[in-house]
Parts: structure tokens; C-alpha cells; sequence
């Protein structure tokens, strides 16, 4: 599948199929679509995922979209200023965070909930208990609000994020919570108690508005 990433303050995406082609896009970002294309709601994983889905803060199902006949294309967008970034499976699984995942498509896609690894990081850490795992062979849209700072981590090198900050990381990277230190930044600083920790190896996709923070 081709695909193009256009504009530049609330960017979308087009997905060109085709004849057979079929992708995963989050639910509520389908922005347009030539007539030939097909599109249902259903659960990744069957029911057996429903439950792990619906505790993520996704939803339960996803948008799947089917192109039975050539030259078929589809718009996609997050509804929100912010950016539209690839990530390529062949390097390894992604975790996204609560609304990041866009859209998802090639051989063998599975879109699962990974639990947080340390109940801390899951509550204070600003990712979330539960994240959505893209994993396969092929291509990852993820949108994040602002503009991306793309981080590769070395073995063992860390990096503190502000909570809310995280859009996407590999699954290989390891995050865990970090208190900020003395009483008057966590009270006054507008960061919180605590920063989220990330150590590599891995690859860290940062966005520089925190979600829902855009029009603050």
C-alpha cells in the first residue's frame, strides 16, 4: 500500500489499495473515502480482546477497512492539531498510548493491550495502564499532538518525560515512574509528583503538547 502524509498544523493521511488491500484505523478517524471501499467495526483479537480493549480507553472495536477492487483510497486524520509519523513493524512492535494509534496495515497485524510491567508507572506515569501493541510485518501510523521529538535510546540510557508527553515507544523499552524531588516542585512546578522514565534499548516518540492540552 502507498501512502502520503499531508499538511501541516492538523495533518491526515492517504491510504492508496490496492485490489484486496485491508488496514486498521482507530475509531473516528475515518475522514473520507472513494466509493468502492468497505468498511466495519470489529474487535482485534475477537472476543477474547474485547474486555483488555475496552480497559485501555480505546474502545472496544477498530475500523476495518477493505478495497474489494483496485485504485481505492482512504482519508484518515486524528481530529487534532498535531503530526502523523510511520512506524515501521520490521524494527519491532510498538506501544502506543491513549490516542496516538492511527491506522495499521500488512501481513499478519495483531493490535493487543499490553498491561503496564509496575503498577506505579501505571497510574502516575502519565502513560496509562493499558496500551495498545501493534505487532507484524508492515506499516504504523501514529499521531501525536504537537510535533514529534523522535528519541533512540542506547542499552540502559534514560530519558525523564513530563506526564502526558509519551505518544509511542518500542515494546522493548522499559518505563517506570521517577519522583521529581522536593516538595515545592511538586507543588508548584505543574509537572506533578512524578516524571515518566524510559531506558532503552528502544525507539521513543515524544509529543510536545500533552493530549488534551492543545487549545490550553
Amino acid at each position: 500500500m502507498k501512502h502520503q502524509i499531508h499538511g501541516e498544523i492538523a495533518q491526515y493521511a492517504r491510504m492508496d489499495f490496492q485490489q484486496g488491500g485491508s488496514a486498521w484505523v482507530s475509531r473516528g478517524s475515518l475522514m473520507g473515502y472513494s466509493p468502492g471501499v468497505n468498511w466495519q467495526l470489529r474487535i482485534p483479537g475477537g472476543i477474547g480482546g474485547a474486555t483488555r480493549r475496552s480497559l485501555s480507553g480505546e474502545g472496544m472495536a477498530l475500523v476495518h477497512v477493505e478495497a474489494p477492487t483496485a485504485n481505492q483510497h482512504v482519508l484518515v486524520n486524528a481530529n487534532a492539531p498535531g503530526h502523523i509519523i510511520e512506524w515501521n513493524l520490521q524494527n519491532g512492535p510498538v506501544l502506543a498510548t491513549r490516542g496516538a494509534f492511527l491506522a495499521a496495515w500488512g501481513e499478519n497485524i495483531s493490535i493487543d493491550v499490553a498491561v503496564a510491567k509496575r503498577t506505579g508507572a501505571a497510574l502516575f506515569g502519565g502513560v496509562g495502564l493499558f496500551l495498545q501493541r501493534v505487532s507484524g510485518t508492515g506499516t504504523v501510523l501514529v499521531h501525536a499532538h504537537g510535533d514529534f521529538i523522535d528519541v533512540q535510546l542506547d542499552v540502559g540510557e534514560r530519558i525523564l518525560v513530563s506526564t502526558g508527553n509519551v505518544a509511542a515507544f518500542s515494546a522493548d523499552v522499559d518505563y517506570d515512574i521517577q519522583g521529581v524531588g522536593g516538595i515545592r516542585k511538586a507543588l508548584f512546578g505543574r509537572e506533578g509528583l512524578f516524571m515518566t522514565r524510559l531506558t532503552g534499548a528502544g525507539r521513543v516518540l515524544l509529543q510536545s503538547l500533552k493530549r488534551g492540552s492543545a487549545a490550553e
